[in-house]
Formats: C-alpha cells, structure tokens, sequence
C-alpha cells in the first residue's frame, strides 16, 4: 500500500508538473502569436539608451514567459551583429525583470476559475476561426491548464508535510549555500526559471518550506537559469559567448549582495509581513530580487561587458573579414528564435546580400570602360553570395518547422524567393566581369558604348538605392518609381543593341564587340529583372497585409 501510495504521488506530482510547464508554453505561444509583428518592431527600434534597452528586455520576457529564451535570442542577436554587447546588457537586465511575471500570476492564486479559463480557451481555440481570437483563447487556455497544474503540484506535495526524510531535507537545505547550489542545480536541469520557481511555490503552498529557506534557492534559481544561454553560446562566436559571462555575473553579484543584505537585514521578516500568501512572498522576493539588482547593476553596464571582454579576450580570428564561408551577418543558424525574429533576421540578412551584389554589379560595368577593378574582391564577394544562398536554404528549412500564421508564411517565403535573385545578380555580374579580362573576351569601349553603359548602371543603382531604402518596407512610392526606372532600362538596352548594329554596319566596330555587347545588355537587362522580382515579392507581402488589416 506504502509504494503504491508514493506512486500515485509521484504521478500525481509529474502530471501536475506536466500540466504547469505545458500551459506556460500555451501561454508563451499565445502571446506570441498576438504580439506578431509588434514584438519585431520593439526589436527593430532597439536602440544603446540603457532604459529603453531594459524596457525592451522586460516587455519581450513577459511576452514569451522565458528570462532564458530572450537571452538564447540575444546571444544569437549578438553572435549575428544584430546587436552590440552592451545593448545586451541592458536586454538581459530586462529580462531578468520581465521573468517574474510567471511567478506573479501563480500567486494570483485563481485555482477556483482555472478550470473555466481552459475551458474558455479551448471553446476559442477550437470553434472560432479568427486567428487573433485564436491567440487569445490559447493564452487564457494555457493559463488555466497553468492553474490546474500548479494545484495538482501543491495537493501532491502535501502529504509531505509528515515525512521525516523531506523535513530533514529541508533542514538541510536552510543553509544558504547548500540552498542556492539547489536552486542553481535545478533551474539548470529544467532549464527555466519560472518553472522552477512555480515548483518552489507549489512546495510553498504545501506549507513544506518557509520563505527563510527559499529565498536562498529562489537566488540560486537566477544563476542556474543562465544555463540555456550557456549551451547557446556553446558553438556561436566569441561575443556571443561574453554575452552569457555578462548574464552568469549578472545574476552572481545580484546573489552576492543580497545573501550579505539578508543576513544583516530582517529581509525575510519584512517580506513575510507583506503578505500570508506563500506563493506571493516567493513572487515578492523573485521580483524584487531582479528590480534592485538591476538598479544597482545599470549604472555599472558598460563594465560589465568590459568584465566580458577582459574575461574572453579578443582574438585575432575575430578580426579576420576576408573569408566568405564567416558565419551570416544577422542569421543565427542555431539559434533561430520565434517567427517574428526569423523574418527581421531574413530581412537584414537579403539587404547585407543585396549589397554585397550591388557592389558587383557596379564595379563589374565600371570595368568594361576602363575603371580600376579588384578581380579578386569581386570574386571573394560571388563566393560569399553563393555561400549565404546555400546557408540561407538550410536555415528555412529550420523556420518552415516553426508554427506562423498565413502572412508570415508569405513573407518567409518572399524573403526566400528573394535570396535566390540575389544570387542570380551576383552570377550576371561574373558574366559581365568576363568581357574586361581576356583579349579574347575583352569588349573595346568607345566614347558611346561608355556613355551608354554608364546611362544604363545608374538607372541600375536608382533601382537598387530603391530597394535598399524602401522596398523591403513595402513602401508603395517606391514601387512607382521602381517600375519607371525598369521600364526605362528594358527600352534603353533594346535602343543601346540597335546602336551597336547601326556602329557594325558603319564598321565602327567589329561582329566580335556587337555579340559582346548584345550579351552585356542581356545581362544588365536581366539583372534589372531581378530586381523586379525581388520588389515584386514584397509588393504581394503589402497586399496581404491589407487584406488581413480589412
């Protein structure tokens, strides 16, 4: 009868947990899908002001109910040059505040209308089709299912209260040291905080453990969430990794101050004075634990990063610009983070590309009327081009696994369709770079054929000036222009072809330089087609986007 109860208890316990961790993902998803492209956008307008930065840390960790999957995404930010180190100390600040909503909703204590939230949430989920109210009820759904688990922790562990081995574990666990190594140890093993942290209330609740205990492991629980930022720094760059040495001492200086401050202060007294809720006092502690070292520590956030720098010196390799297979500039391959963050990372990654083939494309015309040109630059840059495509293919198969509604789907997909164009770019400009090298290949530049060739590479650059600008943030100004000028390119390179023919036939030129100059414009023609394309793949993007807004 003794193992069969403490089976039924140890079941009851892990579904409880079940329960807990899986609303919290609900929830996590939920909020996620509402939020969409506002939490990109508080991404993108993220800026070095400290206050801001932590603002920004704290609104995006309540929004995805994780301290330890924003920081996974500012190591990836940082590892991609998305962000500086010190933005990320203020990111991480945040982000240690904006965990403790978890623990705060837990010790709202709403375990008699849990069932009716779920049950809300489902009936959302399952019998409307309006993909908001969808996110929504996900949200109230995971909240319940939250609620339901937390009580069938709390109702598992109260038998407890009679067992002389748990006591006695408890007695242990009073000393400071021992407790904080605990809730270190198992933070790590579960990789997150809040759930940790709602166990702890759960054992709280139960009445198994006193907050003159569990603030030492509620500590311990801080340091131990820097875990998962650790393995995600495991293969990412150096910066990267001084990303999570400034997370790990973070929370270890936060832990050293307050184990002296609790020890010279009656801390734990005034806590519990607060209030008789033992999930409360936990949450009190756990929020307030963060504010105070945040304030403490902000001041103090640019020596934390040099802490980094000096722990993680900089290494000469990092300096090294020239190779083409360097990891990508704004796509973390792994780690890819939520939707939003995929797709702003997709966007910076097709502009930085689209650049690098600009800048072929430029040098490449430049070259056939005798402007100095680096041949081994421009090469070094068609080898980074089909290097980032070929990354570029693995990382959306990534991303296709991730769960987005209809728009972001489109944009993805846009955003892939684009990298390709942008590769054929590159591969026109090779094309063009051949009639510059050997005698064989070589076009002979005349007075005409350079005024021509110029008209036709600054039209080229007005429609990538367009692109770079505008296009990729589905600006309808720019898509009139950027149409004109197109047109004006296809008419020019037909009229440019018939002046060559009228130049052979005056014998101004020979058959030769006529194939080869019918080739260029097939190639600049081509290049300008691309262009159209990538704009045209946006312009859809823009279309959808009203469609779902009316």
């Amino acid at each position: 009868m003794v193992i069969l109860w403490r089976t039924i208890m140890i079941l009851s316990l892990l579904g409880g947990l079940a329960l807990f961790l899986y609303g919290m993902h609900m929830m996590s998803t939920g909020l996620e899908s509402a939020a969409g492209d506002r939490m990109k956008t508080i991404l993108e307008k993220l800026t070095s002001n400290p206050i801001l930065g932590v603002v920004v840390g704290a609104l995006i960790t309540a929004v995805i109910q994780s301290s330890s999957a924003t920081t996974v995404m500012v190591v990836g930010f940082v590892n991609s040059q998305l962000m500086t180190l010190q933005q990320a100390v203020w990111i991480i600040m945040g982000a240690n505040i904006g965990t403790t909503i978890t623990g705060q909703l837990v010790a709202l204590n709403a375990s008699e209308i849990a069932p009716v939230l779920a049950i809300i949430g489902v009936i959302m989920v399952t019998f409307l089709k309006n993909k908001k109210v969808n996110a929504i009820g996900e949200i109230l759904a995971g909240l319940g299912i939250l609620f339901i688990g937390m009580g069938t922790m709390s109702s598992a562990m109260e038998p407890l209260r009679e067992s002389p081995i748990f006591l006695d574990l408890i007695t242990t666990i009073s000393n400071p040291v021992l407790a904080i190594l605990v809730g270190a140890g198992f933070t790590a093993l579960i990789q997150s905080s809040s759930a940790s942290v709602g166990i702890l209330q759960a054992l709280a609740l139960s009445g198994l453990i006193p907050l003159s205990s569990s603030i030492y492991i509620i500590f311990g629980q801080n340091i131990g969430t820097c875990i998962t930022s650790a393995l995600a720094s495991l293969n990412a760059n150096r910066n990267a990794k001084r990303t999570t040495i400034i997370h790990l001492s973070f929370n270890i200086i936060g832990t050293i101050l307050f184990m002296i401050f609790t020890s010279i202060t009656p801390f734990v007294d005034f806590m519990v004075s607060i209030t008789d809720n033992p999930a409360a006092q936990i949450a009190n502690t756990h929020t307030i634990f963060n504010i105070v070292t945040t304030l403490l520590l902000l001041p103090f956030g640019k020596k934390l990063a040099r802490l980094a720098e000096i722990i993680l010196p900089i290494k000469e390799e990092e300096l090294d610009k020239d190779k083409f297979d360097v990891p990508l500039t704004f796509i973390d391959m792994d780690n890819i983070g939520s939707v939003p963050i995929a797709i702003s990372s997709l966007r910076k990654e097709a502009l930085a590309t689209l650049h690098l083939a600009q800048a072929n494309i430029n040098e490449s015309i430049e070259a056939l009327y005798g402007h100095p040109y680096n041949a081994e630059k421009i090469m070094k840059r068609e080898k980074r081009i089909n290097f980032i495509n070929y990354e570029i293919t693995n990382y959306m198969t990534m991303v296709s696994q991730l769960h987005m509604n209809d728009r972001d789907s489109i944009t993805c997909n846009a955003l892939y369709k684009c990298f390709a164009d942008i590769e054929r770019i590159g591969d026109h400009a090779i094309n063009i770079l051949k009639y510059t090298k050997d005698e064989a290949t070589k076009l002979k530049s005349s007075e005409p054929v350079q005024t021509e060739l110029e008209k036709l590479n600054e039209l080229l650059s007005m429609n990538f000036s367009l692109l770079l600008n505008y296009g990729m943030d589905n600006e309808e100004d720019s898509f009139t222009k950027f149409e004109h000028i197109e047109q004006r390119i296809d008419e020019l390179t037909a009229n440019y072809r018939d002046a060559q023919i009228k130049r052979l036939k005056e014998k101004q030129v020979d058959a030769k330089d006529t194939v080869f100059y019918s080739a260029i414009m097939s190639d600049i023609e081509r290049v300008g087609d691309h262009l159209m394309n990538i704009i045209e793949e946006f312009k859809r993007c823009s279309f959808t986007l009203i469609e779902e807004q009316a």
